[in-house]
């Protein structure tokens, strides 16, 4: 007979494959199970934002960026949306978790920490490429204008799913009721995802706020997103990328330890 392997070691390699796939599966299907709320209501929303904004601001405006004002404010509504919904993903699938007592059931299957953290980032993942696809071909529709830069756009909306989705992820476990989880996307999430740059260019901000917006990652996720969309940048897309990296790989960090010690999620 073959030898058992000792109690703690695991039986299934260096990466449980079965688990992590049923755990990022489960993150999709919890979205996708309620599509008209996590994939149509955003849509909805981007267009009523140009609505507001490019219909009853715009029409007097002149260019910004030398971009018209259609066109500038597009790639920021669709980070902005990206950016909230992948925050939503991760927070409210933990908190929930937590509140009704059934977390214990993701935290007892032989998953690492690394493991259920790459479990959770793929249904931020998903889900915010779904929306970036969705309003991204709305608004190459409404603009008439294409994608100047496909790999940077690309590439700045999985850091935005990657850094919000982690952020998410380090809201859940640190909260322990829905109304703290409200309070940080009320006061926290939702302004910054407002007042980085979605609709104005930085440049136009007086001194300090105009330096303090260059240290803030979500602006240049803004940022980049709209050179991948339109060609144009308040800063270097490089530079950006960099901030943006650096800041999901501290985020991710972090979230891997606190899976690591159980943190605020074990009893």
């Amino acid at each position: 007979m073959s030898e058992q392997p000792a109690m703690g070691v695991r039986r299934f390699g260096q990466v449980n494959w079965l688990g992590l796939y049923t755990l990022a599966r489960r993150e999709v299907m919890r979205f996708m199970a309620v599509w008209q709320q996590t994939i149509f209501a955003p849509l909805m929303t981007a267009a009523l934002f140009v609505l507001v904004f490019a219909l009853a601001l715009g029409q007097g405006r002149g260019q910004i960026m030398g971009l018209p004002y259609l066109q500038f404010l597009g790639p920021g509504i669709l980070m902005m949306t990206v950016i909230q919904n992948s925050f939503a993903n991760t927070s409210s699938s933990i908190t929930s978790a937590k509140v009704q007592g059934n977390i214990v059931d993701t935290l007892m299957p032989p998953l690492s920490a690394g493991e259920l953290l790459t479990g959770y980032l793929a249904g931020s993942v998903v889900r915010a490429s779904l929306v970036a696809t969705v309003i991204g071909t709305g608004m190459v529709i409404v603009t008439g204008a294409g994608i100047a830069h496909p790999l940077w756009a690309i590439a700045f909306v999985l850091l935005a799913a990657l850094l919000l989705g982690g952020l998410g992820i380090l809201a859940g476990i640190l909260v322990q009721k829905f109304d703290q989880m409200a309070a940080i996307t009320n006061f926290l999430i939702t302004p910054l995802s407002f007042l980085s740059g979605t609709f104005y260019s930085v440049d136009a901000l007086p001194e300090p706020f105009r330096t303090l917006s260059h240290w803030n990652p979500i602006f240049y996720l803004i940022d980049g997103a709209r050179y991948g969309v339109t060609g144009v940048s308040d800063a270097p897309p490089l530079r950006g990328f960099a901030v943006c990296l650096f800041a999901v790989v501290c985020v991710l960090s972090l979230g891997w330890r606190w899976f690591k010690t159980g943190y605020r999620m074990k009893a």
